[in-house]
């Protein structure tokens, strides 16, 4: 067999799978099927581009931000064999539509739901250690979108570009992202985060910021399932009662529920207890609130300590807009539907990094947040690339190899002594400042 032959045979050979096949290894075909036919959008019928390969694109526009939609269909090597090479632009265009936001929503659900259960996270006395906060997204300005989303507004008009608000809810030790839901921009972040309710794993504690406080949110949030926890801090002028002093800094208290929010929540009671704690960090005193008034299993000393653990997620909000987006932070769609799925997509994309990167992690006998995301979302973007290429009876080599090439993306410890203190900006003059010279004046 001569060399041209040999190479034919192995090209043919790596052909019988397309990529989007080849990649089960991230995205269950069974559990993206399921989503399928909830959103309405399952069929029998061939094309070639299936709602599959469709769906890696979309989140390959997360995964190769510099690359047009339909470089990525062709880097990617996502459309079935056909008499052209390469597909037309305007079919991924209608191939989007034909797969819709609903589908790529149900997707990212279904799968963060699978992987949080299927990997152990750190707890700590027993619990998994979530966290909430909201995030906002901009898009191009469009008439569509600016009707759809709005926009924030100053004393001279609508800013540049439409936004859209967004609250997720995350796994802090590994930044895994376990629900979403956004709105327009006006939207509040406290409605947005009753939709993350019902997908609140048990045996969970949430901590959130201070805008969250809401007490039928957080009751509501308690009572929906087995051990779900809340800690939040203390806003200024919190009025309580005493019910019992554990310590001078750590008391269980009674709040007093006010006649507006037992009209929105009707579950919510007259009273709620609740556990406050003081605690002087960094010569600032910090009052933590919290459902854990179990003062013998849930030490009072800790849980002020733990609440730091709550800025992780902002760093896995910086880790979407900077390393995957490449800090272009304007969405590239430009219909309302369009935008909606490819910020679906992007959450998608951003938790196939994180899945992998806590495997890595629990190999090295690390927290998968000690890992570098640039590093590691490199390495697998790398991999995706390669995909096309490779015979389907390599892959699973050349998937543990990925995960080993993980383990060595180790962050360098992280030093508390650093303080980066938040400057107060200037206020703005009435009046816009002279700028001439001395010399001008005369």
């Amino acid at each position: 067999m001569d060399f041209k032959t040999a190479l034919d045979t192995a090209f043919n050979a790596s052909t019988q799978f397309h990529s989007f096949e080849k990649l089960s290894t991230f995205l269950d075909p069974s559990i993206i099927d399921e989503a399928f036919f909830e959103a309405g959008v399952a069929t029998v019928r061939k094309r070639r581009l299936p709602l599959e390969s469709v769906m890696w694109c979309v989140m390959g526009m997360s995964l190769f931000r510099q690359e047009s939609v339909w470089n990525i269909a062709a880097k990617m090597d996502i459309a079935l064999p056909g008499k052209a090479p390469l597909v037309a632009p305007s079919a991924m265009v209608q191939a989007r539509q034909r797969l819709g936001t609903e589908a790529v929503e149900q997707s990212f659900k279904k799968m963060a739901k699978h992987w949080y259960q299927q990997n152990k996270f750190e707890t700590w006395n027993g619990l998994n250690l979530l966290g909430v906060d909201g995030v906002v997204w901009r898009t191009v300005d469009t008439v569509e979108n600016r009707e759809k989303y709005g926009s924030g507004s100053t004393q001279y008009g609508d800013t540049a570009f439409p936004q859209i608000r967004m609250v997720c809810q995350m796994e802090l030790t590994s930044h895994q992202l376990i629900s979403s839901a956004f709105d327009k921009y006006k939207s509040n972040e406290m409605v947005l985060a009753e939709q993350l309710i019902e997908d609140t794993p048990n045996h969970s504690l949430t901590m959130f910021d201070r805008g969250f406080y809401s007490l039928g949110l957080l009751h509501q949030w308690q009572k929906a399932g087995e051990e779900r926890h809340w800690m939040i801090p203390a806003r200024n002028g919190l009025q309580f009662d005493v019910l019992e002093s554990y310590s001078r800094v750590d008391k269980r208290v009674r709040l007093t529920t006010t006649p507006q929010a037992r009209k929105k929540f009707p579950r919510l009671p007259n009273e709620i207890e609740a556990r406050l704690i003081t605690k002087k960090v960094k010569g600032k005193e910090c009052r933590i609130l919290t459902s854990l008034t179990d003062a013998m299993r849930y030490p009072s000393d800790e849980i002020v300590d733990l609440y730091s653990h709550r800025w992780e997620i902002e760093l896995g909000y910086r880790e979407m807009k900077q390393t995957l987006l490449n800090s272009e932070y304007t969405l590239r769609s430009k219909r309302p539907d369009m935008v909606e799925q490819e910020l679906w997509g992007l959450l998608l994309a951003y938790n196939l990094i994180r899945v992998a990167m806590t495997e890595a992690a629990s190999r090295k006998g690390i927290w998968p947040n000690q890992l570098s995301f640039s590093g590691c979302s490199s390495a697998v973007v790398a991999f995706l690339l390669t995909t096309g290429l490779t015979s389907p009876g390599k892959l699973p080599v050349l998937y543990e190899n990925l995960i080993n090439q993980l383990t060595y993306y180790v962050l360098p410890t992280r030093r508390e002594d650093r303080s980066y203190p938040r400057c107060v900006k200037p206020k703005p003059g009435k009046y816009p400042a002279k700028k001439k010279n001395a010399s001008q004046l005369n």
